[in-house]
């Protein structure tokens, strides 16, 4: 295992792609909130810049870089304007994704095409471009995929493809990278329902209104995820329990799951109504941005499953309480039968 070198966040550059909106946004805040030189890039022009001059109004030292992660020639683009404003990059973070809703029979190929040349070779194109430029002096890769890296969900064939593909990828990566013995960190985040803009910026093929299935998360954990790893070497982190339960039930009984995603799926991600008459998604094209859905749904805003992964003397400590707590119920338990007898 190599000696990753990491830098505290304050003292770190760090490029994101897909920054104008959900996880992205989210990430670009809290890396510039904890004192981070940050780049931005997205298709978004508009939104990178009410998002600049709303982080450097605060002090923080923001780049943006307009561009489309599909094309060839971005990530090459990207790191270009990171090192003539700031001189280095220490952390890259792979975030950007496009995603429809809807069977498969139903979406374009040219429309799953898009799917992967945004998601997956986005990512592999900036995980390559990154280590060339962290590999003598250290830095973080992170690449977020999604608890569908694990389990595929119904009307979501092609996001959960690519998500497979993006894990498949970076746990590939990362081997060849350690062999390699470079002071390089390759993380994999996956979040489960963020309440990111994913139903407005996802092509729906549904012919209903598109939601998150529950429990549904908020983005700035995803965010805090990302930028722990940024200081902190990990293989990967997961954001929510509800989904990282959901993965394990699927992978002891595939079966079961099958049955219930056919029998529950579709009506938890879709609105029995018709869709709304304003349909624009962000698959070819950007659209408005934020980090958080419009949609009113409960946002849960903690996450213990993360807490133990950042902190895990705490999930010890936690596990050790339980496990006195368990023996000393069994004890009363033990000495309340003895004199029942």
């Amino acid at each position: 295992m190599p000696a990753v070198r990491l830098k505290p966040v304050s003292d770190q550059v760090i490029v994101v792609t897909g920054a104008s909106s959900g996880i992205g946004l989210a990430t670009c805040e809290a890396a510039a909130q904890a004192g981070a030189k940050v780049v931005m890039t997205a298709r978004n022009r508009e939104a990178l810049a009410d998002a600049q001059a709303r982080l450097t109004a605060s002090g923080a030292m923001v780049e943006i870089v307009v561009a489309d992660i599909a094309d060839p020639d971005a990530t090459d683009r990207i790191a270009a304007a990171a090192i003539a404003r700031f001189g280095r990059i220490d952390t890259w973070v792979n975030n950007a994704a496009a995603a429809p809703v809807g069977r498969v029979v139903d979406t374009p190929i040219d429309d799953q095409r898009r799917v992967f040349d945004v998601g997956y070779w986005g990512t592999v194109r900036g995980s390559v471009t990154a280590l060339a430029h962290l590999k003598d002096h250290g830095g973080a890769i992170i690449n977020v995929g999604s608890i569908e890296s694990d389990r595929a969900v119904i009307l979501q064939a092609t996001y959960s493809a690519m998500k497979h593909a993006v894990k498949g990828f970076t746990d590939a990566f990362r081997t060849e990278v350690e062999a390699d013995g470079l002071p390089v960190s390759v993380t994999l985040i996956r979040p489960a329902a963020i309440h990111t803009p994913f139903p407005e910026h996802a092509r729906n093929f549904t012919g209903h209104p598109i939601t998150l299935p529950p429990v549904i998360y908020d983005p700035r954990l995803v965010a805090r995820a990302i930028v722990f790893a940024a200081a902190n070497p990990r293989r990967g982190l997961s954001i929510g329990g509800t989904g990282v339960l959901g993965t394990a039930l699927a992978q002891h009984f595939p079966r079961l799951t099958d049955l219930m995603l056919e029998r529950f799926g579709e009506a938890l991600q879709t609105f029995d109504k018709a869709p709304p008459a304003d349909r624009a998604d962000n698959l070819w094209e950007p659209r408005t941005d934020a980090v958080d859905s419009r949609q009113d749904a409960y946002v849960r805003t903690h996450s213990v499953w993360l807490e133990a992964q950042l902190r895990p003397w705490l999930a010890v400590g936690l596990t050790g309480a339980a496990a006195v707590a368990g023996l000393a119920v069994a004890r009363i338990a033990g000495r309340k039968r003895s004199v029942g007898n």
